[in-house]
């Protein structure tokens, strides 16, 4: 792995080091199944040589089509878009380039060492001799449950079904955000002013923060404070912390910010939150995750539907400090002129933009030459004479019918109305950004789920919607991530079809990914984590994981077959042979997971997602893959063949109907001359 990302002049960094620790699990299966299956022929009387020899060959088919399906998951990884697939792409490489060379190990250098190294001990230690009787006993036990669970077929079938339903009913429960909210030892205060405050009022606003953060500091759970007044962007004024790092044994920030924002809260007429940066999560308004977008054709309806929204959404506690982009704050004056009185007078709508032009702005109405330079001539009106909407009346115009001055107010009428400072455009589009924080264990796709229902349900009309900043980053995750998980089962089953030359073995293993899933989302439900881009790259891996058993057995029991065994005697006898690689390739699986989950530290919030998910993935589905293959296999594979089949077919014919002209002399057409 280091080699590949060497050469492609990649670095080392968190996701590559993420990947060599998933790796470490993954590169010791192969071998692991080689070791075994060797391992056992030598029990069974074999010398190592020819247990390594036979051994090899005999498993070399599985170890290359799960390679290939491990490898060929993280294809779609590699050309993810955008700032994710910039991120991802180091990390789907370092694994597969780990996992390819670990077959090219597990095929040439442990056998070689299987020959040299492993011998039948006829006395073996305690130890030994404890695991094997044990490994025996779960043997027996599971050929007798397999035997019934394959004389009654239904109730594998309705697991199945319900762990599609599952997965998906856990999949709806599960709160979902971009990456989860990594104890960086440092949160953030934001205080958003009232409109029109003044600096002294913003300034008072951030004392009171302060003297609420305070406390904290000199008792040591807080080691600094930086505090600016105005903040950042729109806000009136920002509170950088840092905390005492929480696994030298203080407390977490997260419980901090909850901590110190519900007292922030209880402070009137102050509009402020607490925050947390994310894993991954991107800049721009103001740092606040909820950034949402909606388009219209006019400002006006955009402003009513904006009040709705925010009406509606003040309702929910768990959405904080809810702001927006488009203020009416800016006063302006509209004048409608009274076209049919005008025209009756001789004055024209230009000579009215004209004459309004000159005498509140400026206009330039002709140029002058002095000593070889131009100069601009411009009239304007005096300030004290115009500037305000009660003098529109000292404007004259002259009628071009009489020759007379028309007063300008016998002619138009004042409207006054507020407008916003800017008009912004997203997308080519009329837009007002709405955007907001959220109250500690609310995620952002609840939120967003939140406000697109208010849309959906308080206005009838056709509102465009879009996202931006974190918000947007986590729409594009979601659907970057299921494109390449749809991408990833597809490559899979086209490559297994190739390794098996046959359309029902790749479905019977691909059965197995929900068994994983399941037991992956329902991991992530009870320990209280969230579907992020971290736990979804988990769960692409599972693909691969989850589908090594099924190759074991749908491989073994085709050799089986092609041996002249019974089609179900086939069947039971490969999956109890295979239990053993099985349970131990999923064991250190699972135990090279665990530091993940346990582990503590900088950054472990999103290690411990990826690590929960193929921990649990893999545990679960172990359990039933075991029972549901052989099941499957019977009920959808009676009439198939191996890969095998056809090239034995052929030899047999050519056995039986040699060539008799092989070795005829082939005498080449002279061409006819001229």
């Amino acid at each position: 792995a280091v080699t590949v990302l060497f050469a492609l002049d990649f670095s080392i960094n968190l996701l590559t080091l993420l990947a060599m620790v998933l790796a470490i699990g993954l590169v010791v299966d192969d071998s692991i199944v080689v070791l075994e299956n060797i391992y056992r022929r030598i029990e069974q009387g074999e010398a190592p040589l020819l247990a390594a020899y036979r051994g090899a060959r005999e498993v070399g088919f599985a170890v290359v089509a799960t390679t290939l399906v491990l490898i060929s998951v993280f294809v779609p990884l590699v050309f993810m878009q955008g700032q994710l697939g910039k991120l991802f792409t180091e990390f789907a490489l370092a694994v597969a380039a780990a996992v390819a060379f670990s077959s090219v190990v597990a095929l040439t250098l442990s056998p070689m060492l299987c020959s040299k190294l492993l011998t039948h001990r006829k006395r073996e230690s305690k130890l030994g001799t404890w695991l094997h009787q044990a490994f025996a006993k779960l043997e027996e036990a599971y050929k007798r449950q397999l035997a019934v669970v394959c004389n009654t077929r239904w109730p594998v079938v309705i697991v199945v079904v319900l762990c599609f339903l599952g997965s998906y009913q856990v999949f709806r429960l599960l709160p979902s955000e971009l990456a989860p909210q990594e104890d960086r030892g440092t949160f953030f205060v934001m205080m958003s002013p009232a409109e029109g405050a003044s600096y002294q009022s913003n300034s008072r606003n951030m004392r009171l923060i302060e003297d609420i953060l305070t406390p904290y500091y000199q008792d040591g759970q807080l080691t600094r404070m930086l505090i600016r007044v105005p903040g950042w962007g729109n806000s009136g004024g920002i509170a950088i912390v840092g905390t005492e790092n929480w696994y030298n044994g203080k407390r977490r920030t997260q419980d901090l910010v909850t901590e110190i924002g519900g007292k922030i809260n209880e402070l009137p007429d102050v509009r402020a939150f607490t925050f947390m940066r994310g894993g991954l999560g991107g800049g721009g308004g103001g740092n606040r995750p909820i950034q949402f977008v909606i388009q219209g054709n006019t400002y006006a309806e955009l402003a009513q539907w904006r009040d709705i929204i925010l009406t509606k959404a003040a309702e929910n506690p768990n959405l904080l400090m809810l702001d927006h982009d488009y203020k009416e704050t800016v006063p302006q004056v509209l004048i409608d002129i009274n076209i049919d009185r005008a025209g009756d007078l001789g004055i024209s709508v230009g000579a009215i933009g004209r004459a309004l032009e000159a005498m509140l702005g400026g206009r330039r109405v002709t140029t002058f030459l002095d000593r070889g330079r131009e100069y601009d001539v411009i009239i304007e009106g005096l300030d004290d004479d115009f500037r305000a909407p009660s003098k529109i009346s000292n404007v004259y115009i002259r009628s071009d019918n009489s020759g007379e001055l028309i007063p300008l107010d016998n002619l138009v009428t004042l409207r006054e109305e507020a407008t916003a400072s800017s008009l912004n455009r997203y997308n080519r589009m009329r837009a007002i950004t709405i955007t907001g924080g959220l109250a500690p264990g609310y995620s952002l796709g609840e939120a967003l789920d939140y406000l697109n229902n208010i849309v959906r349900t308080e206005i009838d009309a056709p509102v465009g919607i879009d996202y931006k900043g974190e918000s947007l980053l986590f729409q594009e995750s979601g659907k970057s991530t299921a494109l390449v998980f749809i991408l990833a089962l597809v490559i899979t089953y086209l490559v297994l079809a190739a390794q098996f030359e046959s359309f029902i073995h790749p479905l019977v293993i691909m059965i197995t990914v929900p068994l994983g899933l399941i037991g992956a989302l329902s991991g992530l439900y009870f320990s209280g984590m969230t579907l992020n881009i971290y736990s979804q790259i988990g769960m692409v891996m599972l693909i691969g994981l989850v589908a090594k058993n099924g190759i074991l057995i749908v491989e073994f029991a085709n050799q089986l077959r092609d041996a002249g065994i019974a089609f179900e005697e086939a069947v039971k006898r490969a999956a109890a042979q295979r239990l053993r690689p099985i349970v131990m390739t999923a064991f250190t699986t699972v135990m090279s997971s665990l530091p993940l989950v346990l582990a503590t530290g900088p950054g472990s919030e999103s290690r411990m997602v990826i690590g929960m998910v193929i921990l649990s993935g893999v545990a679960f589905a172990t359990l039933l893959t075991i029972y549901v293959v052989p099941v499957m296999y019977i009920a959808l594979a009676r009439n198939t063949g191996s890969p095998q089949a056809l090239s034995r077919e052929l030899a047999r014919l050519e056995q039986e109907n040699p060539n008799e002209h092989a070795h005829d002399e082939v005498v080449p057409v002279q061409p006819n001359k001229p």
